[in-house]
């Protein structure tokens, strides 16, 4: 039984649009949906070993940040949009920095150790470290 509940996972994550993706010295292989969702809202800030969690969007117009946000922030982009001009107005933060393309995000995350993002499954993530979604 377990066997086939760790197929039908690949087969979920082969279909989905995007790979998260993290600092190579991360030492978290897996990442549940809640926990990634509230890094990207910044309910959390912390990894579990205590890193300081840097998120990383791709552009407002991305058909991946589209997937990612309904997939893991269950929530369009302009509700994600919505969320964070409410909480700037409030003085309660600033969202995640957007970038333009994959290699972009790739760039970023290898930079920084505590980083997190997504880029679309066809991007070259060779020098990062693809983490599974939970």
């Amino acid at each position: 039984m377990g066997l086939a509940i760790a197929r039908g996972a690949a087969r979920a994550e082969e279909n989905q649009a995007f790979h998260v993706i993290a600092h190579a010295d991360n030492p978290v292989a897996s990442v549940e949906r809640d926990f990634l969702a509230d890094a990207f809202l910044k309910r959390v800030s912390r990894w579990p070993g205590g890193e300081a969690i840097q998120a990383v969007d791709l552009r407002f117009d991305s058909p991946v940040r589209a997937q990612f946000s309904l997939a893991v922030l269950k929530r369009s982009v302009a509700a994600v949009r919505s969320y964070w001009q409410q909480r700037i107005f409030a003085g309660r933060g600033v969202p995640p920095p957007e970038v333009d393309s994959d290699s972009a995000a790739i760039h970023y995350v290898k930079r920084h150790r505590g980083s997190v993002g997504y880029v679309s499954r066809h991007a070259d993530t060779r020098e990062v470290k693809v983490l599974a979604l939970r």
